[in-house]
């Protein structure tokens, strides 16, 4: 059990995330932001992945997981994607993915800004692979993500 000093002040309902203030919200806020404001590297994956493009599978961008916000997701595979630039710390950056697998069961796949500009194919090529070592995240995968009705059907 926690002790808690009684001098500590209680936080306030925008520190716990109550009527749009927050840790929470100022993370969607800047999830939000990234979306519009995507490197080059982010935004060349991002169009191989975007629309299900990529054998189908769904992915999210600069999503936010639990206090964390990912580059790219697949929910369907419970598989984070990111795309890491010169200032990344690769021990913390391990810490962190092992953490966020202890805390979710999410896997993180990671590839370097330059792995993604020189050889796109490639990084596509490791993701397949990953995508299909992970176990899908639900029971029945064609429930939480529908095929898209061909053209002749939406006629209908």
């Amino acid at each position: 059990m926690i002790e808690r000093d009684c001098a500590t002040k209680a936080p306030s309902s925008s520190e716990e995330g109550v009527g749009g203030g927050g840790r929470r919200a100022l993370l969607l806020r800047r999830a939000a932001k990234m979306r519009s404001n995507l490197t080059e590297p982010e935004r060349r994956l991002w169009m191989e992945l975007r629309s299900s493009r990529f054998h189908g599978f769904k992915f999210r961008r600069q999503t936010l997981i639990g206090e964390r916000i990912v580059d790219f997701f697949c929910p369907a595979k419970s598989l984070a994607i990111e795309i890491d630039g010169d200032t990344h710390d690769p021990g913390r950056d391990q810490w962190r993915d092992a953490e966020l697998r202890r805390r979710t069961g999410f896997g993180v796949l990671r590839f370097t800004n330059e792995e993604v500009m020189r050889n796109l194919d490639g990084v596509l090529a490791a993701l397949k692979i990953a995508l299909d070592r992970q176990p899908d995240r639900w029971l029945n995968p064609a429930r939480h993500h529908p095929p898209t009705p061909s053209s002749e059907e939406e006629g209908e």
